[in-house]
């Protein structure tokens, strides 16, 4: 893992938005529509998060057409995001 990968994963899913997206594709590949309208953000701020999650490794682009696809490419966020969400971890 290059240095500082992992403080730029743990800023990217220190944000509710950001946790909400990664949720929604958990499901599979998602356009910036859907997203935007999942998470109820207007596009630019979901563009925002997107590139946030895309610069720390998490997710990738894929262009078809007019339409911009995004999904997960790290599935061990959702380990960690469980690992997090342990009670045991509740102070």
């Amino acid at each position: 893992m290059p240095r500082g990968v992992e403080i730029k994963i743990l800023k990217a899913i220190s944000n509710h938005t950001r946790i909400k997206i990664i949720e929604f594709l958990r499901s599979g590949e998602k356009s910036v529509n859907e997203i935007t309208r999942f998470v109820k953000k207007s596009q630019p701020t979901v563009s925002l998060h997107l590139k946030i999650l895309k610069d720390a490794g998490l997710v990738r682009e894929k262009r078809l057409g007019n339409v911009t696809l995004y999904r997960i490419i790290r599935e061990e966020i959702y380990k960690i995001l469980n690992i997090l969400r342990d009670k045991r971890w509740h102070v």
